[in-house]
């Protein structure tokens, strides 16, 4: 069966992002989909009601009426509260969930019944997150951008210039984790002529980075090192910025610094937390809001925005439709059942399924019992 699609407006704080483009839902409606939008919900990003009515979709008034209409429903974010009543057994979402740290949220949607599917944990025939690299590239690049920001004595930091001037020497910057987030930190801030330190316990990881970064060592200086072979806090004491960047797929964040390592930082230093999606890589993070994006703890600048990329939300949106439209095309094709059954990338995003946890790091960061997917949809 052809699925009828929805496509939500974002309710979230400053997500401006939209799940599907004009062009992207007229792809769709060629293969003889049915395609449902929110009012207004390609308004930020400079998608008219008008473009999607000319692309074939339907404009409707309310959430309640698209999600009324649709078998699968297109979101960006992970559903917030006044949103759970809308999903019912017979819905497909597709969205980025980030279950792990977010109890309320999944058991929302273990009681909905309904099937849902996170672009977080789809990955590709290589073991990576085509579904997460691009927005990993946006919130990394964003990382540095904004930790430069607040690095500035007007947005309450030391003062200092990322990059230095000509006898002066440059902000010393940390990056937790050497993965797509990390190495598109690395090449801002090192671009911007800073001194970047990266560290990951992973000899492979820092290997990669340290290939993909090559072009990069000319602006500014880069260094690589395993965690577990050096004086990771002499490095923390020494930064003007700590970035964030560690990732394990589905599962809670590590935490890499102690409450007490943070303290030890210079004061007016700065923290950005790209892991705050998945509960924060940092003992002192919690989620902030675009609205009200800092905090301060022991003298150090926080900055936890839990929707970065949102930021730069008409890239953002380009981005996110491009990768996830083939995924969304073979539902509509053969239907999101059968989809499932033959692809094992897509398989690997599916989270919940008729009310049952399928996702193992979710189930292992929440203490509730894990069902093989696979044994389910048989």
């Amino acid at each position: 069966m052809v699925p009828k699609i929805g496509v939500l407006k974002e309710v979230k704080n400053r997500e401006y992002r939209v799940g599907l483009t004009p062009k992207g839902a007229k792809r769709l409606i060629a293969l003889g989909a049915e395609v449902f939008v929110e009012k207004d919900c390609g308004n930020d990003v400079g998608f008219t009601d008008s473009d999607y009515l000319k692309s074939g979709a339907v404009v409707l008034d309310t959430p309640t009426q698209v999600a009324d209409k649709s078998e699968l429903i297109i979101k960006i974010k992970e559903p917030l509260a006044q949103e759970f009543e809308l999903f019912k057994p017979h819905h497909t979402l597709f969205t980025y969930l980030h279950l792990a740290p977010n109890t309320s949220l999944t058991e929302a949607l273990l009681s909905s019944g309904a099937t849902c599917i996170a672009y977080e944990t789809v990955t590709d025939d290589m073991g990576r997150l085509p579904l997460l690299t691009p927005m990993s590239e946006i919130a990394g690049k964003l990382a540095s951008q904004v930790g430069a920001t607040y690095c500035q004595k007007n947005m309450q930091g030391q003062g200092i210039l990322l990059g230095g001037v000509t006898g002066v020497a440059p902000a010393s910057v940390v990056v937790f984790g050497c993965g797509v987030v990390g190495q598109n930190a690395a090449k801002i801030a090192a671009g911007l002529g800073a001194s970047v330190e990266m560290i990951d316990k992973s000899d492979k990881a820092l290997a990669s980075a340290k290939q993909a970064l090559l072009a990069y060592q000319s602006v500014g200086h880069i260094s690589y090192h395993q965690s577990d072979k050096i004086d990771v806090l002499a490095l923390v004491e020494n930064a003007d910025l700590v970035i964030g960047a560690v990732l394990i797929p589905g599962a809670a964040a590590p935490k890499v610094l102690s409450a007490a390592d943070i303290k030890r930082m210079k004061k007016g230093s700065v923290i950005v937390d790209v892991a705050i999606d998945q509960g924060g890589c940092f003992e002192t993070s919690r989620p902030t809001s675009h609205d009200d994006p800092i905090y301060l703890h022991d003298g150090i600048i926080h900055y936890c925005v839990t929707n970065m990329p949102s930021a730069a939300a008409k890239t953002a949106t380009e981005a996110i439709t491009k990768v996830t439209l083939p995924f969304i095309e073979t539902m509509v094709q053969v239907g999101i059942k059968e989809s499932l059954k033959a692809d094992a990338n897509l398989l690997n995003g599916l989270n919940t399924y008729m009310g049952k946890l399928t996702n193992q790091s979710v189930a292992q960061a929440q203490g509730r019992s894990y069902c093989s997917p696979k044994e389910l949809l048989k």
